[in-house]
Order: C-alpha cells, then structure tokens, then sequence
C-alpha cells in the first residue's frame, strides 16, 4: 500500500472524533528497493486504464446534460465542485460530504450515476478537503476552518448553483459532519431548498459518544474479545463526567466500533471506500498528494467536547426535511437522530430507516438510498415546477 493511500486511511482516524465516521490506521509502509518501483509502476498504469475506463462509462451527453469539474471562488478560496446530470432541466442535488476533510466526490462514482439521471448531482471538496485542499495552502485556510465560515461557503455554493444553473432552489443533502451545515443553511436560507436530507444525522455527540461506547463493549464481551474488552473498559468513565473526551480514548471507542460494524455493517475495515477512492476519474496525484502531506492539525479546529455542537433544541423548520438512517450507525448514533425528529416541526418531514446500514448508506444499501430519493424528495421538486415529471 502506498503512502498515499496509508494517509487517505489515517484521515478518518482525525475526522469525526467527535461526531461520526473514522477508518482505520495508515497501512503498511511503501517497500523500498526497484523491485517495489516496477511494481509501484505496474500498479499505476494499471490504476490509470481503470480510472479512463470508468470515466469513459459515466461520460455523459452535454447536449441535454451537464459534466463540469471546475474550481470556483468560494470564501476567499478556489473551492471544487463537480456537477453532473443527464438532463440539465432536472432538480439541483447539492452533497454536503462529512469529516471534516472527508470528501465524497473521489469515490461517488460507485453509487452515483443512477442519481445523474435524476438530478443534477454536485459534490463540493469542502475547504480543507481534497481536491480544494490541494489547491490552496494550508497555512493561510487552516486557520479559517470554522463551522461559521464552512456555512458561510455552503451558502455561497448554493448561490453560484442557483445563479450559474438558473434554479431557484436546491435539494441539499448531508451526510455525518456536513449535516451541521445543512442544518445551519436550512436555518437560515429554507427559501433555497426543496428539501434538507440529513443521512447520518449528527445531533449531539455526547449521546453518540455514550451509545457508540456501550455498543462497543456490549459486543467486545457478546464475541469474547478479550483485547477490546479490556480496552474499552480502561476508558471508563466515557465521556467523562464534564462532557469532555480525551482524543487517545476517543480513537480507542472509533477503532473497536468500526471493528464491531457500527461505521459499515457487516465490515470490520474502512478500507473499500478508500480503495474506491483511489479510482476516482476526478482525482489527480497532486490531490492524492495535498491529503498525504496535509497533517490535518487545522482540522482539529472543529474537533472539541461533544457538547460543542448541540443541536438538540433545533427542532423548526420552514423546509421540508428528511432523515435517512442506518439501523446500527453507532457513529452518528440512530436512535438520538430518531429521538430529535421525532420533535421535528416542518412542512414536511419523513424518516427511512435502512434495516442492513449503519453510517455508510450509499455504499451499504445504494438501491434503497436512490429508490428514497427519487420516490419520495424529488417530487417536491417536480411538483414545484422543478424538473421533468
């Protein structure tokens, strides 16, 4: 495994230690010696065909439809969005990913085409992430790296959207950590949106912390895992009695939930998204480059005590919402999202519960994911005027 792609791993071990998703350590160390250089080559040239050959099968038609990756000046910084759709008439899909610094664009070609054909689909590199972090220095940004400025660039990107795509609305969807921004931006702007979809909607850490732990350890002694038991239960009191949580015990609860399936069910690893990641048409070694030099201390910057970010008594709404939730997320834990929308008042509002997920939804259950979107937050759009029928 190269060092590249041991740091696209460690980068979840720093993003969402508060509120959600963490993969595992950075893998093993490159080999050195000219043996590993020809099978490093190999392996490059390999990696570029597939990444042509899968750009070759989401080209789209740009008669009707609209294929663009560009960088746009969002924040004071060129910021990267890809927009891509099979009709250009169709509803605007703007992805919020999580972390921070977790981007969803690179491995977005494993679920997303099906979506192109019914919406106009954006993923935005937020700053810090990415593509957007390999463009500019990380120096000047990190210290902008705030959840004020990132709503602030979330709300500037649905403008340029609006203005560059003639739309007067968005759907606006957020998964784990970029659910905060849509949150904030469907408080402040629901003139903007058809609807909010929160996917492993993040609520208040302290009780994600709290569940995901019990999780955890319930499951280390159900398996007999000796190892993790005795881990786990060296954190103890968790969180501590004043809310606040240490990072070394944080990433101990994140590597035995992960392990247990509470990120993917089923899986033990992060590892295929990030595989996945490293096919991305959109992705360049520049941008591979930018996250492995990139120490993610400015991130930390959004990482404090779980209570930091409560958003438990953010129950109105002027816009539509939806939650879709993985039955055994134990990141962004589903019963204290049920819980909160439960309490939820908006014009319209609808919960899917994903029976065979935890916090990856689509890459756990794509089928279902798109079937949700398309039957039940399109049409608000559609009927709006909004896209074909």
């Amino acid at each position: 495994m190269s060092s590249v792609a041991g740091r696209l791993m460690a980068a979840p071990l720093i993003f969402l230690l508060v509120l959600g998703a963490c993969g595992r350590s950075a893998g093993r160390a490159k080999s050195s010696g000219s043996g590993a250089a020809v099978t490093e080559a190999i392996a490059d040239s390999r990696g570029t065909q597939v990444k042509d050959l899968i750009r070759d099968l989401r080209r789209i038609d740009t008669t009707r439809g609209i294929e663009q990756l560009r960088a746009i000046d969002v924040g004071g910084i060129k910021q990267w969005i890809s927009i891509r759709g099979k009709d250009r008439r169709n509803p605007i899909l703007l992805f919020v990913h999580g972390g921070p610094g977790s981007p969803m664009m690179p491995a977005s070609w494993v679920f997303q085409s099906p979506w192109e054909e019914y919406f106009t689909v954006v993923q935005w590199d937020q700053r810090g992430a990415g593509k957007t972090a390999a463009s500019n220095d990380p120096a000047v940004v990190g210290p902008t790296i705030t959840i004020d400025r990132m709503t602030a660039d979330g709300e500037e990107v649905i403008q340029y959207l609006r203005t560059t795509l003639g739309k007067q609305k968005i759907i606006l969807m957020g998964h784990s950590w970029g659910t905060f921004i849509g949150v904030n931006v469907a408080q402040r702007h629901p003139e903007w949106l058809h609807a909010y979809v929160g996917m492993g909607q993040a609520v208040y850490g302290v009780d994600n912390e709290r569940i995901g732990y019990e999780f955890a350890l319930r499951e280390a002694h159900a398996r007999n895992n000796r190892e993790a038991a005795v881990e786990l239960e060296k954190l103890a009191p968790y969180p501590d009695p004043d809310g606040t949580i240490p990072i070394a015990k944080i990433l101990v609860q994140r590597k035995w939930v992960i392990a247990f399936g509470g990120l993917t069910w089923g899986r033990s690893t992060y590892d295929y998204e990030q595989r996945a990641a490293r096919l991305a048409p959109e992705y360049g070694p520049a941008d591979y480059a930018a996250m492995e030099r990139d120490d993610l201390t400015s991130l930390k910057q959004l990482l404090g005590p779980p209570n930091r970010l409560d958003y438990r008594a953010t129950t109105s709404f002027r816009c539509p919402v939806f939650i879709f939730a993985g039955r055994y997320d134990y990141e962004t834990v589903t019963e204290v999202a049920q819980a909160w929308f439960q309490r939820i008042q908006a014009p319209t509002k609808g919960f899917v519960l994903f029976e065979h997920s935890a916090h990856m939804l689509p890459f756990e259950e794509p089928g279902k994911l798109f079937l949700h979107l398309v039957r039940d937050v399109r049409p608000l759009a559609t009927a709006a005027g909004d896209g074909p029928e």
